[in-house]
């Protein structure tokens, strides 16, 4: 887009094509670069039909929350320490959960629960950073935020082929908190989707094209496949090869009907809607596994404030709110949503090729804070817990320990690192691998890390 002081004019209701696909995809990051298109053209060439291959869900629970009121409570710690929930049994004998999340308690047996992950990133912008890419956060905790290394599914979009023509890679409902390329550029990043699907007015506006636009589009369509078909002689950088990319993966997206059909809530069982939940964060995760059973490979849902609450996010800080109270509004949502989806991925044999994971950037203080007789707890990256399922890992299993306050691992002390590197292992992507910066030095995926084992 030209600068504000540019002289160029055009004529009413006309635009170039560029500004065209971008006026029409508001918030779409382009969805691969032509490396992706060509390890799909390899995998053809030899007979074989891309796999749909697995997906991973993730629901972000931004601010950090506390593994104390979660999923590795300590009903022997100092009052100080325990808070006022209590743990119960699951079906699994010898776990044990929140009080709070007793839907989860009765299906453990399909989500394994990792109790010793930890970090020392103090932030939220640092912690993100270290946690998604592995690479300890370094980043200053006001904007702008730039990563310095990609998060995971940037990289693993960068990685992976596409599965379907008209189907993003990975979509954020609505957006990754300080998501970045790194030194992959802005081109790995996802489709954005910030409009809530459990309104009934709910639709992908970029998605939508008005009969004006649609008729423009048929007929630029052929114009644009016309242009551009070789890049400029010299040019190596692979700049035109990712716009045309680009461009050609947008035709995609508005020309298709695959895309909106995966959006699109209504055709869903309205009892299996109240089973996620009326709210916006278990209409995110139904529409997670709507968009995975159409062919996305990676989802992110951010896990918002929910009505009747004060907390916009899991960072409970004493001086902000009563993290009890607050506890008490989130946590059956999150009851509710998570479980609904783990068994309507079982329910649908999507189980095995689907992997959700349910964390945040960090822990909270085992020791609780007050602020003027408020209870809270503060940062703390030396200790939290990450729920995992599906994915055909073994589960119905704790993974670590924490000491008897909560305060660190206790045993299997396992970085982001290890997290990752699991994560990586599942989509098939080697975790050793490295990736050229933009000076063409080869980065590792990750500085160091080991699939765990327990999940093998």
């Amino acid at each position: 887009m030209p600068p504000a002081s540019s002289n160029r004019t055009h004529c009413p209701g006309a635009l170039p094509r560029r500004s065209f696909l971008r006026a029409s995809l508001t918030g779409l990051s382009t969805l691969g670069m032509a490396d992706l298109l060509r390890l799909e053209a390899a995998a053809a060439a030899t007979g074989r039909a891309p796999s749909r291959g697995p997906s991973i869900i993730v629901v972000w629970l931004w601010g950090g929350p506390s593994h104390m009121e979660t999923f590795d409570l300590k009903p022997d710690a100092p009052e100080e320490y325990r808070g006022t929930f209590r743990p119960i049994k699951t079906n699994v004998p010898g776990i044990e959960i929140s009080e709070k999340l007793p839907r989860l308690a009765r299906i453990a047996d399909k989500y394994a629960l990792i109790r010793s992950v930890a970090h020392d990133s103090p932030g939220h912008v640092n912690s993100t950073h270290t946690v998604l890419t592995g690479y300890t956060g370094e980043l200053v905790e006001t904007p702008p935020f730039a990563p310095k290394y990609p998060f995971i599914f940037n990289a693993a979009q960068k990685l992976l082929p596409s599965r379907l023509p008209g189907i993003p890679q990975w979509v954020a409902l609505p957006n990754m908190r300080y998501e970045g390329g790194g030194h992959l550029g802005p081109a790995a990043g996802p489709f954005q989707v910030a409009a809530d699907p459990g309104s009934p007015d709910f639709h992908v506006a970029s998605l939508s094209l008005n009969a004006a636009q649609r008729t423009r589009l048929d007929r630029r369509s052929p114009l644009l496949s016309s242009l551009g078909q070789s890049p400029p002689v010299g040019d190596d950088s692979g700049i035109v090869d990712a716009l045309d990319t680009y461009q050609q993966q947008a035709l995609d997206l508005l020309g298709g009907s695959a895309a909106r059909k995966a959006f699109d809530l209504s055709r869903e069982d309205p009892r299996l809607r109240d089973r996620f939940g009326r709210n916006v964060v278990g209409q995110r995760c139904l529409l997670a596994r709507r968009l995975v059973e159409s062919g996305v490979r990676l989802v992110t849902v951010d896990f918002p404030n929910v009505p009747g609450q004060k907390a916009f996010s899991w960072d409970d800080h004493a001086s902000v709110w009563n993290i009890f109270e607050q506890m008490e509004i989130r946590l059956p949502v999150l009851d509710q949503a998570i479980s609904a989806l783990i068994e309507d991925l079982h329910s649908r044999g999507m189980n095995r090729d689907t992997l959700v994971v349910v964390m945040g950037e960090m822990g909270r203080t085992p020791r609780l804070s007050n602020f003027n007789g408020q209870p809270g707890r503060e940062h703390w990256g030396a200790a939290m817990s990450v729920l995992m399922a599906g994915g055909g890992m073994p589960m119905g299993q704790v993974i670590g320990s924490t000491t008897h306050k909560g305060e660190e691992p206790k045993d299997r002390r396992f970085h982001p690192s290890d997290l990752l590197a699991t994560w990586y292992r599942f989509l098939g992507i080697d975790p050793t691998l490295t990736l050229p910066d933009s000076a063409g030095r080869p980065i590792s995926l990750l500085p160091h890390g080991t699939p765990i084992r327990e999940l093998g």
